[in-house]
């Protein structure tokens, strides 16, 4: 209800669906340390598409590093670990991140 109440209000109802992924990676924290387009403390989810384009299993791979944490992939800052992160939530943000161009 509060989402389409935003989408009513601001009248972005075309971009709604990113708004959602978007909420669902503020509210679990992501934006701290990931940026959509520039990097911050780890990269940008635009380079993280970009490296993972093409490949079929992404979405799953990028779940389990949400969840469990990863390191030595982007650089010497591992990304902790997101246990609070439903699976579900996971693969969502996931393949959000995919979909960044």
């Amino acid at each position: 209800m509060k989402r389409a109440l935003f989408v009513l209000l601001t009248g972005f109802a075309v971009v709604a669906p990113a708004m959602a992924d978007l909420a669902l990676a503020t509210a679990k924290n992501c934006m701290a340390c990931h940026a959509v387009d520039k990097k911050l403390v780890g990269p940008s989810y635009k380079e993280v598409s970009a490296k993972y384009a093409g490949q079929k299993d992404a979405v799953d791979k990028l779940a389990v590093k949400i969840v469990k944490g990863g390191a030595g992939v982007w650089g010497p800052v591992p990304m902790p670990a997101n246990p609070q992160v439903t699976e579900a939530d996971a693969k969502k943000l996931s393949a959000w991140v995919l979909s960044q161009k």
